[in-house]
C-alpha cells in the first residue's frame, strides 16, 4: 500500500475533496480482485460482489495514489496523471470491464442454452428402456449354442465376413435367410435390432429349432422344383420374356417364381437375401433355382435403395449358372470361397433399366 508522510496544504485538500469525498481516519477497505472473474462461463448471482471487488479496488488504490502525486513535488507526475485524467481512465476501464463481462454473459448463456437443447433432444429421441443395458435373448442364446457346440456353420469365417461386413453397415435391417441351420442364431444375432426372417422346406426342422431358439422367426417354404431339371428350366427362363418382367412375385408368370411363401414375406423389402437352401446336392433335391431367382426379383421390385443378396455354394452348377443369369455378373460384388455377393438396385426407381446390366470388364 502507498502512504504519504508529508502532511496535506490546506489548498490541497480543498483541491482533493473537490475530486473524492473525504476518506475517514481509518485506512480504505480493499477487497482482493478475483481474476477468476473473467473465466466464469456465464452471468451468476457472484457477478456483483466479484464487480465491486474490482471497482473499491481500484477506488482505492487509485485514491492514494493521486494523494502520493499530490504531495510531492514531482511536476511530471502533476503534468502526466492529473486527478480528471485518472478518473477518466478509471471510468472508461470500468465501463470496458462492465461491457465486456456482459457481452461474454450473453454468449455463454445463449452458448449453454443451444448446447442443452440439443443434449435434451438426443435424450428423448433414444426411447431405450433400462433392458438396453441387457444382452438380448437372442445374443445370449448363440454365445451359450456355440460355446457348448462342437458343430460349426457350414460356411467358413471368410465367406462370412463377407455378410458381416454389410450387416455392420445396413443393420438393423431387415434380412431375409432361404435356410433355417446352425448358423441361424448368428445371423440373427449380427442382425440385433432388426428383422431376421427364415424360410425352410422342412417342417419338422422348424419345430426342433424353435424348440431350441424360441426367437428366431421363421416359415415353411415348398418348392416344386427339382434339380434334375435345373437345365430346362434355365433354358426356358432365358427365352420367356415374363421372366424378364419386374413385378411382384406373386403376380409374375415366370414358373421360377415363388409364389407360396407366406404373405408377410411378399409385403417386406429387404436389404438383405441369403440364398443357402433349399437341399440342393442331389437331382431328386428341389434345388435353389426358384430361391435365385425370387431374390433377385424381389431385390429388382422394391421402391428405391437396393438389395444386397448372397448365394453359397456356387461351386455347384446351379448356384453358379443360375446367379449369374438373374442375379447378373454386373451386379456382382464380390466372390469369397465358395460365396458370391450381389447388390440388386430398385428397378422402380428408374424406369427403363435393363434386366441385367452389360457385364463388367474383366482385368488381365
Amino acid at each position: 500500500m502507498i502512504t504519504s508522510s508529508t502532511p496535506l496544504s490546506t489548498a490541497q485538500q480543498q483541491q482533493s475533496s473537490l475530486s473524492f469525498p473525504r476518506l475517514t481516519k481509518h485506512p480504505p477497505l480493499i477487497f482482493n480482485i478475483n481474476p477468476l472473474i473473467f473465466n466464469k462461463p456465464k452471468f451468476n448471482s457472484n457477478f456483483i460482489p466479484h464487480f465491486l471487488s474490482i471497482f473499491f479496488s481500484i477506488y482505492s488504490h487509485s485514491y492514494l495514489l493521486i494523494t502520493k502525486m499530490r504531495g510531492s513535488n514531482s511536476t511530471n507526475y502533476s503534468k502526466i496523471l492529473s486527478p480528471t485524467k485518472l478518473k477518466l481512465t478509471i471510468f472508461c476501464f470500468l465501463f470496458f470491464c462492465l461491457v465486456f463481462l456482459t457481452v461474454r454473459s450473453s454468449f455463454s448463456s445463449s452458448s449453454d442454452n443451444a448446447t442443452n437443447q440439443t443434449l435434451i433432444s438426443y435424450v428423448k429421441s433414444q426411447k431405450c428402456p433400462s433392458s438396453c443395458t441387457k444382452i438380448p435373448p437372442s445374443i445370449s442364446d448363440a454365445i451359450i449354442h456355440y460355446a457348448t457346440s462342437n458343430i460349426t456353420p457350414q460356411q467358413t469365417a471368410k465367406e462370412i465376413s463377407v455378410t458381416d461386413r454389410v450387416l455392420r453397415r445396413k443393420s438393423p435391417s431387415n434380412f431375409l435367410v432361404f435356410g433355417l441351420g446352425y448358423d441361424s442364431p448368428m445371423w440373427a444375432s449380427l442382425n440385433h435390432g432388426g428383422r431376421t426372417v427364415f424360410l425352410e422346406e422342412n417342417e419338422g426342422w422348424i419345430r426342433q429349432i424353435k424348440e431350441k431358439f424360441p426367437t428366431l422367426e421363421s416359415y415353411l417354404a415348398t418348392y416344386d422344383t427339382k434339380v434334375r431339371h435345373s437345365d430346362t428350366l434355365l433354358t426356358s427362363a432365358k427365352e420367356a420374356e415374363e421372366c424378364s418382367s419386374v413385378v411382384d412375385p406373386r403376380e409374375s408368370k415366370c414358373n421360377l417364381a415363388l409364389k407360396g411363401l407366406p404373405k408377410e414375406i411378399y409385403e417386406v423389402e429387404w436389404d438383405l437375401i441369403m440364398v443357402d437352401a433349399p437341399t440342393g446336392y442331389h437331382d431328386e433335391a428341389p434345388g435353389r433355382m426358384s430361391a435365385i431367382y425370387t431374390a433377385g426379383l424381389m431385390g429388382r421390385n422394391r421402391e428405391e435403395g437396393e438389395t444386397d443378396v448372397f448365394v453359397h455354394d456356387v461351386d455347384r452348377v446351379v448356384e453358379d449358372k443360375f446367379s449369374m443369369e438373374f442375379l447378373c455378373q454386373g451386379y456382382m460384388v464380390e466372390q469369397q470361397g465358395r460365396l458370391r455377393h450381389f447388390t440388386i438396385p430398385s428397378h422402380k426407381a428408374r424406369i427403363g433399366r435393363p434386366f441385367c446390366p452389360p457385364p463388367k470388364p474383366t482385368s488381365d
